[in-house]
């Protein structure tokens, strides 16, 4: 192989970008780690997730089938990206970064082994490495124990520190906007992908109005109709709506890697009696649900008080998910911080700091009457003496039959 074939180098290119975030905070979040390393003498932590690699780094990958990491040590924070992306990772990473090259398979592991070196306890993410990733990481650093770090990591993150919460509070008005545009394209006639991309576009065009310089990626609108709406996960078609149709609105603004949501359930034209009611109770639930949401309280105390409700009226059995959960680093295909989730087996106490959901959802089977799902979404910031709703988006059938025959 040619000598001046590199495996491994600084390939820095410009300077670095903006930040919503101060190097303050960037370094608090590091210190943090640093000082959960000492504590459990562990020498480096590797990060290779989305989020966690994002949440100490600022920088958030396109994996693409390559591999992707950050090593933090008591003195040094490096992130480890491919050629491919050329100088990018250095300009968003708050401390340095290193390029590995495709001219060899291992050249991802020689950085790990560069990064590392003298390490003799390393921390790992559990649940994101494969069982293969896992044995490879022990193959570059045979002498290396290998242990958990994702667990640590999640809690710290579960607590959101001022500038957090102002990035995010900027994402709940974003969805806002983007719920406007989506009621506003509705009409029977018009296809669900069509309202879809009215929502995205404004998110995105306000996203990108409103800082001075931002990396325009992975907004998306979820818009389903009739049917569609059974799942809240359901990817958006291109069926027509019709008139009198159950609507779901899903607008999700990311902004340097945080996710944001507003989620609200529609009814185009007009509703009928047997839809209303369940519209009616599914808000009610919704309502004492926000109640519910203070510091002290557990996360499975919230959804079985809950349950009670759906189970007075019958609908308990077609509650198809928990009933809300944390916010921060967070997409739809990566991160999670599934120790604030607002289900009956979480235990997690809501503490200050804390951003959750209250979204709860019933799905009532095709042929039923009021068949389709329903649901309501708001976001709150967990306070001193209470929680802080900063979605400002309307709920309920006096605010949400919308469109019209186009």
């Amino acid at each position: 192989m040619s000598e001046d074939m590199l495996h491994v180098m600084e390939w820095h290119n410009g300077e670095k970008d903006y930040s919503p975030f101060s190097d303050q905070e960037m370094k608090r979040r590091q210190d943090e780690l640093r000082g959960w390393m000492a504590e459990q003498n562990v020498d480096a932590a590797l990060f290779t997730s989305y989020h966690c690699i994002n949440y100490y780094s600022g920088w958030l990958y396109c994996y693409f089938g390559r591999k992707y990491g950050m090593v933090i040590d008591q003195k040094n924070a490096t992130t480890i990206s491919a050629g491919i992306d050329g100088g990018q990772p250095w300009r968003r990473s708050f401390g340095n970064n290193i390029t590995y090259t495709d001219w060899r398979r291992d050249n991802f592991y020689r950085a790990v082994q560069d990064l590392t070196k003298g390490a003799k306890r390393v921390g790992i993410e559990f649940d994101h490495v494969s069982l293969d990733y896992r044995q490879a990481l022990q193959d570059a650093l045979p002498d290396v124990e290998l242990v958990d770090v994702s667990g640590p990591s999640m809690w710290m993150r579960t607590i959101k520190s001022g500038e957090e919460l102002k990035l995010i509070r900027e994402g709940a008005r974003i969805c806002d906007v983007g719920g406007a545009a989506v009621a506003n394209a509705v009409q029977a006639g018009v296809a669900e992908h069509e309202v879809a991309i009215a929502g995205t576009n404004a998110m995105i065009r306000e996203i990108a109005a409103s800082f001075p310089f931002v990396e325009l990626m992975d907004t998306w609108t979820w818009f389903q109709s009739g049917i569609n709406t059974d799942g809240a996960h359901n990817p958006v078609t291109n069926r027509i709506i019709q008139s009198g149709d159950i609507l779901s609105l899903n607008t999700f603004p990311m902004i340097f890697g945080y996710y944001t949501a507003l989620e609200r359930t529609l009814f185009c034209d007009h509703v009928d009696d047997a839809s209303l009611d369940i519209w009616k109770k599914n808000v009610a639930v919704h309502e004492r649900g926000l109640e519910l949401i203070k510091p002290g309280a557990r996360c499975m105390d919230i959804a079985t008080e809950l349950n009670e409700m759906y189970r007075e009226w019958d609908l308990l059995k077609y509650r198809s998910f928990g009933y809300g959960h944390s916010f921060g680093v967070l997409s739809h295909y990566y991160g999670r911080e599934a120790g604030v989730e607002l289900r009956e087996d979480i235990d997690t106490v809501l503490r200050p700091g804390m951003v959750v959901s209250m979204e709860p959802m019933v799905m009532l089977p095709e042929g039923q009457p009021g068949a389709g799902g329903y649901r309501e979404h708001d976001i709150l910031i967990i306070g001193e003496d209470g929680a802080e709703n900063i979605t400002g988006f309307p709920y309920g059938p006096e605010h949400n039959i919308v469109g019209g025959k186009a």
